[in-house]
């Protein structure tokens, strides 16, 4: 029969309520957190979590909604996160929705039900409507990498603005001026902050953007082929392309190769994260690098701050990109920057 807290009341002396304080993280004095600790040891007393869930309405779990698991960027952030919460001793419930808004409200409909102390999403949903009901229970979300207007929740971000202002002004300093650009869909935040600076970019050199260098992606490899396919066949003078997302940037170079263009002597090119694709791509990609684990530390950070340190008010955290170097850039006609 396995032991009870009554079995390690009785080996140690100690009253039910200060074994009660230790397993739910209460303050007890040392030398009796060194009897309890050797009686669950001698034991081998098994902590019932969902029976201290049920008393404590703590489950001590995380849920995590992302629209693709083998997304590298939303996988890197939830390395970093992990790490952290485990060591916190907490676990994460992780449901990939496929970008799906109908998969995305299951998914959180679901992690409702397994009363998760809270829920981390990348949301696909731009209205929020599927996280309404959680957030109202007055539970901790956190939002990665988007904003939802309306729901006052946390939010950790990068500067996308000052990230694609910053990689195209290095193009256009390099002399080019027929600058194309792949990004996200247009009702993403993310991708309108990156859209944002490449207009900005273009405005402050005086150099009128052309509607036909612009496509609009879904953040897959395929549609990063297709989008190369497009501004290829709209803009014969395009001599540099600004790709905002690593799967895209992936099939932006399939796309290149396809056609038979080569990088740099044909098409500058500047992706977006995963320094060791950029690495394995000949020349070496230049490419935009956000910090997954800074992001991925700083949601864990701020989720625990809800559940351990009783924080109520949110936060929006606003990280900085930087620019990685490699040989994909050259002077338009010239040469390697």
């Amino acid at each position: 029969m396995a032991a009870t807290m009554k079995d390690i009341a009785k080996r140690t002396g100690l009253g039910l309520a200060t074994i009660s304080s230790y397993f739910n993280g209460g303050n007890v004095r040392e030398k009796n957190r060194i009897k309890i600790e050797e009686a669950i040891e001698e034991l081998h007393y098994e902590v019932n979590e969902v029976a201290r869930g049920l008393k404590t309405n703590a489950t001590k779990t995380i849920g995590v909604v992302i629209p693709e698991l083998n997304n590298v960027f939303c996988s890197e952030i939830i390395a970093g996160m992990e790490d952290i919460l485990r060591s916190h001793g907490y676990a994460t419930i992780i449901c990939d929705c496929r970008t799906d808004r109908i998969l995305e409200k299951e998914a959180v409909d679901f992690l409702t039900r397994k009363r998760v102390d809270g829920i981390v999403n990348m949301p696909v949903d731009i209205t929020g409507s599927h996280l309404t009901e959680f957030w109202g229970k007055g539970k901790p979300v956190v939002l990665i990498d988007r904003k939802i207007q309306g729901l006052e929740c946390d939010s950790v971000l990068v500067d996308n603005q000052n990230a694609a202002h910053d990689a195209v002004e290095y193009l256009l300093q390099n002399g080019h001026r027929n600058i194309g650009i792949v990004c996200g869909p247009r009702d993403v935040f993310t991708a309108r902050e990156r859209m944002k600076g490449y207009y900005k970019a273009h405005e402050e050199a005086g150099i009128p953007v052309r509607e036909s260098l612009i496509y609009h992606g879904d953040y897959t490899i395929q549609s990063g082929v297709r989008a190369l396919e497009t501004l290829v066949d709209r803009n014969k003078d395009m001599t540099a392309v600004f790709v905002t997302n690593y799967e895209m940037t992936m099939g932006a170079v399939i796309g290149l190769n396809e056609l038979g263009i080569s990088i740099p002597g044909q098409m500058s090119v500047i992706g977006f994260d995963n320094l060791q694709f950029a690495r394995a791509c000949s020349p070496k990609l230049t490419i935009v690098s956000q910090p997954t684990q800074e992001i991925g530390r700083e949601v864990a950070r701020i989720i625990l701050e809800h559940l351990e340190g009783g924080e109520t008010a949110t936060t929006t955290e606003k990280l900085q990109t930087e620019m990685i170097m490699g040989k994909s850039v050259v002077k338009c006609g010239g040469t390697y920057e």
